[in-house]
């Protein structure tokens, strides 16, 4: 439930505008801890400019202007008082800075009030808003994370490669979860290891917790079917929570029916099954209906109450307080500029298959379809499915990452740029991983089931009925071996290569042109 700040924070008649964004829908935002319900505006706008600067999917504009409106409601019956701008409001302005601008005239506003936002391009628009609103911006950081701009930045001076695994061991001491005094539960900080199970067809799966859409709902499909027809994705059937008290629900069912099998299969994949063990939370919390820490103490506590294995308990954890506060770090470390980097100098468009899915190779015909339907797909589809093939292709990094900012319901700027940008297209020359995640078919038919119903055979390297992964990865590494022989990582397969005799090399780097001009 929302909750009202018991103190007022001016002394003066005017009211501030307190801005609310579209993935800030936390009761205790940092903004409305530092309001007066009594007189202050809760600003919150669904905008053109938001819903288009990507081509986003149909159904994650439905998710986020839905939630919205829920968390309006609930506001109100708070009792703060709410402008709501929706996007047919014949007076909307189309953009944030016009419907702020339009809420202070209207309220005689002495000042507005944000929290900062989680997108770079949003941060540098605000900072030119005092002067061109003619009031004062009060700026707030976000206090859902752990890790504080200034923090990282302490964690990161002075270090040229930056590693998630040691500063999750700060974030794992700072909130003491899953830790015995100063030391890790079971002895261990990291349990990936026993996370890597392929999946079987014979497993019980259960599905993520859905809901039926209300009339808000509803309301909201209707308006999105009509004016973002031609957007990517399936709209309905529409089934993901839209409140805080439908979140919490959506964590209960994950903590009971798939957290203990969640690190085992986590990186498993299996044609007609998009979900296995995985929770479908993170949207709920990068849009602020789930707090990241609740949502970890949960874990903790089913392991500590045996209900879930420690590996199941520690790798989601990892996932929240490790991964996702550690790419956030990078983002705004790196940021402007680092979506625009391009490490290999890759050139090439992105297939057009990755907006239709009609492509022959199975495994890629999975994991957009998916995409399409549900706006979601786990993270081994998109590092070593569509990421691994658009690196192997030589696809300009910059088109993927705004391919992936646009397909996925989870998708901020902040959390999916680091991850593309950097992990998955090693972009930045291996600022945040230490190697490229490139892969031939092998790994693909070792972790799913795809490559058994697949037009092209995984166990051919070259010719028509070959595997097109397996001649992209070695022209990958071939053409791109004066920036990567000399990675520690991949000495041993330096020398797989230099063993090949040249028949077989030049056959390998012929068949890959022949896969890339198809494209």
């Amino acid at each position: 439930m929302v909750s009202a700040p018991s103190e007022p924070s001016t002394t003066s008649d005017r009211p501030r505008i307190v801005l609310i964004l579209g993935d800030q829908l936390s009761p205790d935002m940092h903004a409305l801890r530092n309001a007066n319900p009594d007189k202050d505006i809760v600003l919150m706008a669904e905008v053109l400019d938001e819903a288009t600067y990507v081509p986003h999917h149909k159904k994650k504009i439905a998710f986020i202007f839905s939630a919205m409106r829920h968390f309006a409601r609930e506001l109100r019956t708070a009792g703060w008082q709410v402008s709501y701008t929706r996007l047919t409001d014949p007076e909307n302005t189309g953009s944030l800075r016009g419907e702020v601008q339009r809420a202070v005239t209207q309220h005689r506003a002495e000042a507005v009030v944000v929290t900062e936002p989680g997108e770079y391009r949003l941060k540098a628009d605000m900072q030119a808003w005092p002067d061109e609103l003619g009031v004062g911006l009060q700026y707030l950081e976000d206090t859902r994370f752990l890790a504080s701009h200034a923090e990282f930045q302490l964690w990161a001076k002075g270090r040229n490669q930056l590693r998630m695994e040691f500063f999750y061991r700060e974030m794992r001491r700072k909130t003491g979860l899953l830790m015995q005094d100063d030391q890790p539960e079971g002895g261990r900080w990291n349990y990936d290891a026993e996370n890597r199970k392929p999946a079987k067809r014979d497993l019980f799966m259960p599905q993520p917790f859905q809901i039926s859409p209300d009339a808000i709902t509803n309301e909201v499909l209707d308006l999105v079917e009509a004016d973002f027809a031609g957007n990517f994705g399936t709209l309905r059937p529409f089934w993901y929570a839209v409140t805080r008290d439908d979140a919490i629900d959506a964590l209960s069912h994950f903590i009971e029916h798939s957290l203990p099998h969640f690190g085992d299969y986590q990186d498993a994949m299996l044609d007609g099954e998009p979900f296995l063990y995985h929770a479908v939370l993170s949207l709920y919390i990068n849009v602020g209906l789930l707090d990241p820490i609740e949502v970890c103490r949960r874990a903790e506590k089913a392991y500590l109450d045996g209900d879930a294995p420690l590996n199941a308990a520690e790798g989601f954890i990892r996932q929240i307080i490790g991964w996702r506060e550690f790419v956030r770090g990078i983002y705004w470390l790196k940021m402007p500029g680092y979506t625009n980097e391009n490490f290999f100098s890759a050139e090439r468009d992105l297939p057009a298959f990755f907006w239709t899915g009609d492509t022959d190779m199975a495994c890629l015909a999975a994991a957009i379809g998916q995409t399409r339907d549900y706006a979601y797909a786990h993270h081994i589809h998109r590092l070593m499915v569509t990421g691994n093939f658009a690196m192997l292709a030589g696809v300009d990094p910059r088109q993927v990452h705004e391919w992936y900012l646009s397909v996925y319901l989870d998708a901020y700027e902040w959390v999916e740029a680091p991850n593309v940008i950097g992990m998955s297209q090693f972009a930045d020359g291996g600022l945040l991983g230490s190697k490229p995640y490139a892969a031939s078919g092998n790994y693909i038919d070792k972790m799913s089931d795809y490559c058994g119903q697949c037009r092209y055979d995984v166990k051919q390297k070259i010719g028509e009925s070959a595997c097109p992964f397996n001649a992209l990865y070695w022209d990958f590494l071939i053409r791109n071996q004066a920036k990567l022989r000399s990675n520690p990582r991949l000495g041993h397969v330096f020398r797989n290569w230099d063993r090949m005799d040249e028949d077989k090399r030049s056959a390998y780097l012929a068949h890959a042109n022949t896969v890339k001009e198809a494209l």
